[in-house]
């Protein structure tokens, strides 16, 4: 019988090696879950009304069980409880408050026993395999990861990773690459999400970063950081561009990235099926990597509006295509490559935008201030384009203009001035026909006419204004890279968007209009004051 009983033992400790050594867990987990077994086993027993508990040496394989039972003077709960003299008998010297251990005799596990024990234990192990395989992956997204196509489903793509499982949606798939089952494949791990059913391993082969993540594989110099690519915008299974820039001035960051007669990039290109793959040398200065970015058509001019992020660039006539690119293609990946929603113009459209500008600008001044159309057309020439900068620019910058003198100036101004108190004055009648309160005409950065654009956007009170969030209110709008006048704005940003506003602006508003919320409150003073 003592053989019989040793041999258990071993049997017992070298279940929980082998599963510990399959599952790539700690053998303590999985003592612990046969521990659980044990004592779930024990209570449908004994009573599942009762505290027991189960130990199994880890050296030993010896198992122990027993039932913890609380030292009371008056016993109401017969299972959880003992008197102080039956305590006696387990424990000498137990009094009142004492917790102590009813030792219990081995159970025989029956078939249903052994069946609930070997659920119990699977489910242990398996909810201690999905942690070690999310701690080991948690950590590891952006890295370059070789598995093997273990199948596809519904178009997406589930990859063996050894210890785990990845999947590459239909999205982050290079389009028109055929994928077999049993094929070795290369991808990003994009993100490791932690989800019931075990960590999910989000993989991509269309993501810019696998790009960039192949070149430092591909080019030493980058894998030292001596070379840093800086950009890179995908489309994937067709076209891609990078730019890159060298810390060292005696190492060519295009050529180190190309290698000899191609080989570094061919590499790349081959793992992406043949995307083909611009590389751009990077410059802090946004014009010229603007030009670069647009490689290979030639650039004539380039325009910044900064407030706007938008970049206007003008191409000669001949170049018009070549710079949009195939569907757009050339266009699309030099914005994203800059951040900033790029405009193409031909050297006729920049002539023609200019010269429409220049008209419209003319008879604003020349309705607005009263004066001739040579007189405006100078104001306009000289790089004035609103009422506001005629009114609060520095006098004597207009006197200096050619032609005219410091009372010609001064009245200027003084146009200016009274042309602008009209508008506010017409925004104010129209804000109140809108029905907006006047008191948002009180919170700070807030002017007439963005009244009206709240107004006419249904925001007209205090609780309306107070309700938003700062980016409804400010968020300047997203657009996609276009050429211009082919119609269609992009992604609508927030309600006053239009007006520039910064974001610290847009909180002091949003809170400016909460304050109400808070003055109805009881201030606390004196003896009920914390």
């Amino acid at each position: 019988m003592a053989t019989a009983i040793s041999a258990n033992k071993a049997e017992l400790l070298a279940i929980a090696d082998a599963v510990a050594r399959e599952k790539l867990i700690d053998r303590a987990i999985v003592i612990e879950s046969m521990e659980d077994a044990i004592q779930r086993a024990a209570r449908a027993r004994y009573g599942a009304e009762n505290d027991i508990r189960a130990k199994i040496d880890p050296k030993s394989g010896d198992m122990r069980l027993w039932r913890v039972v609380e030292v009371v003077e008056q016993v109401d709960d017969y299972f959880k409880q003992v008197s102080v003299k039956d305590a006696q008998k387990l424990q000498k010297g137990a009094v009142v408050g004492d917790y102590i251990v009813d030792p219990l005799p081995p159970i025989e596990f029956g078939r249903i026993a052994a069946q609930a024990a070997k659920q119990v234990i699977f489910q242990k192990v398996r909810d201690a395999e999905r942690e070690r395989q999310y701690d080991e992956f948690k950590d590891r997204a952006g890295e370059i990861i070789t598995g093997v196509v273990k199948r596809v489903e519904f178009g997406h793509v589930v990859v063996d990773l050894g210890r785990a499982e990845g999947v590459i949606r239909r999205d982050a798939q290079i389009p028109r690459e055929v994928v077999r089952v049993g094929d070795r494949i290369r991808s990003l791990i994009l993100r490791v999400v932690r989800e019931n059913r075990g960590p999910q391993i989000f993989l991509s082969r269309a993501h810019p970063d696998f790009m960039k993540k192949l070149f430092a594989q591909e080019v030493p110099e980058i894998y030292d950081g001596v070379i840093e690519i800086k950009a890179a915008a995908r489309d994937p299974g067709s076209r891609a561009k990078i730019g890159v820039i060298s810390h060292d001035s005696s190492i060519d960051p295009v050529g180190a990235c190309v290698g000899m007669k191609g080989s570094r990039v061919q590499a790349v290109v081959q793992e992406m099926q043949g995307e083909k793959i611009d590389i751009i040398p990077w410059s802090p200065d946004t014009a010229t990597f603007v030009v670069n970015a647009l490689q290979p058509a030639h650039v004539s001019r380039v325009v910044i509006d900064e407030e706007e992020s938008r970049i206007e660039v003008v191409v000669p006539d001949d170049q018009l295509s070549l710079a949009i690119g195939r569907r757009g293609q050339n266009v699309r990946l030099a914005s994203q490559l800059t951040g900033s929603a790029i405009d193409i113009l031909t050297e006729a459209d920049a002539s023609e935008k200019r010269q429409r500008e220049f008209v419209e600008r003319s008879e604003m001044f020349q309705n607005e201030l009263d004066v001739d159309e040579t007189l405006a057309q100078l104001l306009v020439a000289e790089g004035f384009g609103a009422l506001e900068e005629v009114a609060y620019v520095e006098t004597d910058e207009l006197a200096s203009i050619e032609g005219f003198d410091e009372e010609l100036a001064s009245e200027l101004q003084s146009r200016a001035q009274e042309a602008l108190e009209r508008r506010e004055a017409a925004s104010r009648e129209e804000r109140r026909a809108l029905g907006v309160e006047d008191a948002l005409a009180e919170l700070p950065y807030l002017t007439e006419a963005m009244l009206v654009t709240l107004g006419k956007a249904g925001i007209k009170t205090l609780d309306d204004l107070a309700d938003l969030a700062t980016d409804e209110l400010i968020q300047k709008k997203r657009v996609e890279p276009r050429r211009r006048n082919s119609g269609g704005e992009g992604e609508k940003g927030g309600v006053l968007a239009e007006y520039g506003l910064s974001e610290e602006q847009g909180n002091e508003i949003i809170m400016a209009a909460r304050a109400h919320w808070f003055a109805d409150e009881p201030e606390v003073t004196g003896e009920g004051a914390a």
